[in-house]
């Protein structure tokens, strides 16, 4: 989709880029850049392959905000490392729990260097106090009103932002790895899901509220399955309908699925809060979205090289940028 807008779910790709590659790559002090290469190397085959002219690494300033743990309470619940208790902001001796992602050791400092990277490069970073990357991606996609937008992340949630209309919104699936990405829009989501192709994209999250999904926590409604919700969404036309005909004897929702609808008639309120993304986050960009012509910082980006030895990665991120020279 050359000419785009390209959302790139940040810490969903360096997850990956750690873990596909070895900790043995590492800078000439001896710290691990497995991350920090790979994740770089990712922009550079993105860039390279789908041309866009506007670049965003959207942040999880909160990995597990309040406002969906407050609603239910397990989201994301088995990835907290540790309550850390730390003071207040008053300065007073109140402590406040804060949810610890658990983060392999080695990861953890290489997204300040993927950070400062991408600062001294120009490539813009986009958060949101209290939400997550998907909120900020949700939030930017839905605010794009002139170029077509793509979503590259390994995380299915987002398949949610699908859309074609006020601009093309398709989502690059990368959970396969980036080899096998899979370019999704309404078409392709209502296939693979069988959810219906003109509300493909809020279809797919009203299936996830249906389904669950373990990997984050979320319950679902027992006895729905992937299939079975699909095939209750598609056959009442959304999740209102479905519901509103479960209360109804004489409705032909199956008596198994009927009872179990109205049991997680609560659980099914709060999910819609928890599981659609935001597309009202007041974001904070770190700059201009358009692709660098040119280093923002070039001193700087030249001593990250030294410092780290990651002047492969930079080489290509600048080819692919088509900058004139690095440092």
């Amino acid at each position: 989709m050359a000419g785009s807008l390209m959302l790139l779910d940040g810490a969903s790709l360096w997850f990956r880029s750690f873990f596909a590659l070895p900790e043995k790559m590492t800078s000439p002090d001896g710290r691990p850049v497995n991350a920090v290469r790979g994740f770089l190397d990712t922009i550079a085959t993105l860039v390279t392959r789908e041309q866009p002219t506007r670049l965003v690494v959207c942040l999880d300033l909160d990995w597990r905000p309040t406002f969906r743990t407050e609603l239910i309470p397990t989201y994301k619940a088995h990835r907290v490392a540790e309550e850390a208790p730390h003071t207040g902001d008053s300065g007073d001796s109140t402590e406040v729990a804060v949810d610890v992602e658990e983060v392999p050791d080695t990861l953890t400092p290489q997204v300040d260097m993927i950070l400062d990277v991408l600062r001294c490069a120009g490539i813009a970073t986009s958060g949101a106090v209290g939400c997550e990357a998907d909120d900020v991606i949700g939030t930017l996609a839905y605010d794009e009103t002139s170029d077509p937008v793509v979503v590259v992340s390994g995380d299915r949630d987002l398949l949610q932002v699908v859309a074609d209309d006020p601009v093309p919104v398709r989502v690059l699936y990368v959970g396969r790895g980036l080899a096998k990405a899979e370019m999704m829009g309404p078409v392709e989501v209502a296939e693979k899901y069988a959810v219906p192709v003109e509300r493909a994209g809020m279809a797919y999250a009203e299936m996830a509220m249906l389904r669950g999904d373990p990997s984050d926590g979320l319950p679902g409604v027992p006895g729905i399955g992937e299939k079975t919700a699909a095939k209750l969404i598609t056959e009442y036309g959304n999740l209102d309908a479905l519901q509103e005909a479960a209360v109804d004897n004489a409705s032909s929702v199956p008596t198994r699925s009927r009872k179990a609808l109205v049991a997680a008639s609560d659980y099914l309120q709060a999910a819609r809060t928890v599981v659609l993304v935001r597309t009202d986050a007041d974001t904070i960009d770190s700059t201009d979205d358009s692709l660098p012509a040119t280093p923002a910082d070039p001193a700087g980006l030249a001593d990250l090289v030294e410092e780290l030895g990651i002047g492969g990665s930079v080489s290509r991120l600048a080819k692919a940028l088509g900058w004139p020279q690095v440092g």
